[in-house]
């Protein structure tokens, strides 16, 4: 068994008001470690043994074409074993 993540980001220049909201309510809870913050969404897919390159390719297409909006998100796909 595998687990395959992708995470997704919104892009550097794309807003971010979720995170800009976490980012502003943390020093008003007594957290003042955090220069900024931005909010992501990972995604955890579960595969029988070890994953073929071709795996790896539709996963691949599929965060391109569900998971993430190219547009404004960027996405990366690691293996944890």
């Amino acid at each position: 068994m595998a687990i395959i993540v992708v995470e997704v980001m919104l892009k550097p220049e794309i807003l971010d008001p979720q995170g800009v909201a976490v980012g502003a309510a943390l020093p008003r809870l007594g957290f003042t470690f955090a220069k900024s913050v931005r909010q992501g969404k990972r995604f955890e897919i579960e595969i029988d043994g070890q994953p073929t390159e071709q795996q790896m390719q539709e996963i691949e297409k599929a965060a391109a074409t569900l998971l993430a909006n190219p547009v404004i998100e960027t996405y990366v796909v690691t293996v944890q074993a």
